[in-house]
């Protein structure tokens, strides 16, 4: 048995929880939110999030950060990404109070809005060393609604430490949920936020009328500039063509469970972004990634036309029909 906690009562951090509780393993789920965690507790059902879903009567949520945290093996963050300094500082704290050290995961898919750091980045900068023996990442296809009803899912769980990564591996994996192993932090990191503005940009066209060879379209050129753009930034080229990228890419890019995939589809239809985003009531990653990787195209100076369109649309309040019209209009080229 290994003891975790998750950090996160969200919809993704609730199933992981759920997971590795089911497993077996002794999980406290922390949730600043009191009201989450007498729900958790007593009526194991996390509404709100998760509605319909049943929770394992063995996973324990507690909104103290130190009961949370009290003799685990590892901590894994799933905030939301403007929540990551905070409630990794908080954590600090904790682990600080305690003399502990613990294999710190993460299964945030952003970058931070202004430093356009990567989540590891932004939780190596705000837990010392000290107090954390590795740092890891979960990506890959793997929608919360879809794992809290055992689906079939497989992720990817990415670190420089092997021994840490199958700790994870070993903690989270059942016969319907299963977890590989990769060494590219950076990759898994970078492709898992790439995704999200192609899920806008997918849904966008579902919302205008188009169908799935617009669709099919979509990923496939996408896909080659994640692969420029995680080349320029050294990421591993095979990570992009495993779980953690084209895994991840399609899921996003084609599901309605995708809160990205939604807000695109709202935008299609006519909606602004204000709305979507109000209608939502959830952090629409891809919306503050897409203005992060629009200058990592200028900055590494890499083509990156339809993350360029999302943008425009997204930041300039250019007409969507425009935005489709002007990239199917761009100069012939040849694929090789």
């Amino acid at each position: 048995m290994t003891k975790i906690a998750v950090l996160g009562a969200g919809s993704w951090g609730t199933a992981l929880a759920n997971t590795a509780a089911e497993n077996g393993h002794d999980v406290r789920l922390w949730t600043h939110n009191l009201n989450q965690v007498e729900e958790i507790n007593q009526q194991h059902t996390n509404s709100k999030y998760l509605p319909h879903a049943t929770l394992v009567d063995t996973l324990v949520a507690t909104n103290d950060m130190f009961l949370a945290i009290e003799n685990v093996e590892i901590v894994l963050s799933v905030v939301p990404t403007k929540a990551v300094r905070e409630v990794a500082k908080k954590l600090a704290t904790a682990l600080e109070e305690q003399a502990h050290t613990v294999i710190l995961a993460h299964a945030t898919k952003g970058l931070e809005q202004g430093s356009y750091k990567r989540i590891s980045e932004m939780i190596a900068e705000e837990v010392p060393e000290a107090y954390r023996s590795a740092l890891v990442v979960i990506s890959g296809p793997s929608h919360a609604e879809d794992v809290i009803k055992h689906d079939l899912t497989a992720v990817s769980i990415g670190s420089s430490d092997e021994l840490a990564a199958k700790l994870l591996q070993k903690a989270l994996s059942n016969e319907t949920f299963r977890a590989y192993t990769n060494h590219d932090l950076l990759g898994s990191e970078l492709f898992a936020a790439l995704k999200n503005i192609v899920a806008i940009a997918s849904g966008a066209l579902i919302g205008l009328g188009y169908g799935v060879n617009a669709q099919a379209a979509l990923l496939t050129r996408s896909l080659v500039e994640m692969r420029d753009l995680g080349a320029a930034m050294g990421a591993k080229p095979e990570t992009l063509y495993e779980l953690a990228g084209i895994g991840d890419l399609i899921v996003t890019g084609m599901s309605p469970n995708s809160r990205n995939y939604r807000a695109g589809l709202g935008l299609g239809k006519g909606k602004s972004l204000q709305q979507v985003t109000e209608e939502m009531g959830m952090v629409i990653e891809g919306v503050n990634t897409t203005k992060a990787v629009y200058d990592f195209s200028k900055m590494y100076h890499v083509d990156m036309p339809i993350t360029s369109a999302v943008y425009q649309v997204l930041y300039e309040n250019k007409p969507l029909r425009t935005a489709v019209a002007d990239l199917m209009a761009r100069p012939l080229k040849s694929e090789d």
